[in-house]
């Protein structure tokens, strides 16, 4: 399973990226799998440069703030209107519920039918593993202030033997059980850290700071984590040094533009059986 970070700027897009959107790829079936983890505000301009958009298999939200399902409202116009029809496949979007009304609204559609000729629009349900090719997407509520926020872990079986490699990606949250339980022996915690340690202390059940993250890192046993969602405004010195004081396993500051691999790390112990 590949990753390839198409957006980490935190809550608008920044000068050197866009808001929220991750690329998976994996091989299954003799061809190449493709899904994306939110789809924030100047995300699909980026995409474009990886992939062809009829070659999505998935659009997984973690919730419905802009920054992370707006340009739902471009890939719609991109399927409505390509010349000569669109050639790919009804593409199916995850998202919690209410998703297909909160679009329609954006772009000021009635609701009936809305964006339902172009995407196949699928609830979550708590806990409840939705698979797409390769890919098993579990998403998890989380702590985060709108109705519904979930953390999403992905696992895919891979080589001969069948191995599994897990990634899970935080969405929008504070330090939570939740975010625990998505996160526990994950090759690859995808995890959000938009407040700054020591300017942002007062603030409480919206984001993690450097240390809040490094800690859930620590205690779910996860094997490498990459920060994301930093706002332009936000030190990433800073969240580097706070979540290094409690979190010793790889660690690195999402970059836009960039694939890594999720392979297995070094087995870490949880906190619990340090």
């Amino acid at each position: 399973m590949e990753l390839t970070i198409i957006g980490c700027s935190g809550s608008f897009p920044g000068p050197e990226s866009p808001a929220s959107c991750y690329l998976l790829s994996a091989e299954h079936e003799g061809r190449t799998w493709r899904i994306i983890l939110d789809l924030g505000n100047g995300a699909l301009g980026k995409l474009q440069q990886h992939m062809a958009l009829e070659d999505l298999d998935a659009v997984c939200l973690t919730h419905l703030h802009p920054d992370h399902f707006m340009d739902l409202c471009g890939l719609h116009v991109a399927i409505r209107w390509r010349p000569g029809g669109w050639p790919g496949k009804h593409v199916p979007v995850y998202g919690p519920t209410g998703t297909d009304e909160r679009i329609a609204s954006a772009y000021g559609l009635e609701t009936d039918p809305g964006m339902h000729p172009d995407f196949d629009f699928r609830d979550w349900r708590p806990r409840t593993a939705e698979t797409v090719g390769p890919f098993t997407i579990t998403p998890v509520p989380v702590r985060h202030p709108i109705e519904e926020a979930y953390a999403l872990r992905v696992e895919v079986a891979e080589g001969a033997g069948g191995e599994v490699r897990t990634l899970t990606y935080s969405g929008d949250t504070d330090a939570c059980e939740g975010l625990i339980e998505a996160s526990r022996g994950a090759d690859v915690l995808l995890c959000e850290a938009a407040f700054e340690d020591g300017r942002d202390d007062h603030l409480e059940g919206v984001h993690l700071n450097g240390r809040r993250a490094g800690l859930t890192g620590a205690e779910a046993g996860v094997g490498r984590m990459l920060l994301t969602h930093i706002p332009v405004w936000t030190s990433q010195r800073t969240l580097l040094d706070k979540a290094r004081e409690v979190y010793d396993g790889e660690l690195a500051v999402a970059v836009a533009g960039v694939t890594y691999q999720v392979e297995p790390a070094p087995p870490r112990r949880t906190v619990a059986e340090a």
